[in-house]
């Protein structure tokens, strides 16, 4: 894969890329939303399997708006994020999660390639699970929401004023091609044959880079 060896900057998804942890994230809005009909936390999984790269705030704030077609306050939203965090935060610290081969790839060519993870979860979060993982230290920057990842992207490229030529995203969902798409760098789509479809680029394993 040509077009991946020339990158020198890579930013990662990390739900489903790095971290096994899409059935933990199901879990988790079934248990904030339990007092909810089940048909209609149905409904927002699978709101949720379709975009996997958006914020939980904006996925509860779909659940409430337009599935229940109730409007909701944002003490509403900000309560249900952060217990749905508090839970991550519970299940989601074992390293037999973690990705292999990802994490074999960029533990081999950390000092050769600049990496910062950009994901649709909780920024706090985020960091606080790969501090506990024990991969922080692979990254120069760990970001997530309440920004999207759409500006996300934006402002790493903008700080560390890196040429888009040498800059890739590497995701799963549809949300993480637009961010790329928006931001004019070059996408490579894992772990979602779906993205065939759309992604110029697909990576099968990381095992054959």
């Amino acid at each position: 894969m040509k077009d991946f060896i020339d990158k020198t900057i890579i930013l990662w998804d990390f739900d489903g890329v790095i971290l096994d942890s899409m059935e933990i994230r199901e879990e988790g809005f079934r248990e904030v939303l339990q007092t909810f009909p089940k048909e209609e936390v149905d409904l927002l999984l699978d709101y949720h399997k379709k975009n996997g790269g958006l914020s939980r705030y904006v996925k509860f704030k779909y659940f409430f708006e337009e599935i229940r077609k109730v409007k909701v306050e944002q003490k509403v939203l900000d309560q249900c994020a952060v217990s749905f965090s508090d839970i991550m935060k519970k299940k989601l610290t074992s390293r037999e999660r973690l990705n292999g081969e990802v994490i074999n790839f960029i533990m081999a060519n950390r000092k050769r390639l600049k990496m910062h993870i950009v994901s649709g979860s909780d920024g706090d979060e985020l960091r606080y699970l790969c501090r506990k993982l024990g991969i922080s230290d692979f990254f120069l920057s760990i970001e997530g929401s309440p920004k999207p990842k759409i500006e996300l992207v934006e402002n790493i490229l903008s700080i560390n004023k890196y040429l888009k030529r040498e800059t890739c995203l590497i995701g799963d969902s549809i949300n993480d091609h637009e961010a790329a798409e928006v931001n004019d760098i070059d996408f490579f789509g894992y772990n979602n044959l779906e993205l065939e479809k759309i992604a110029k680029s697909y990576i099968y394993s990381f095992n054959e880079i």
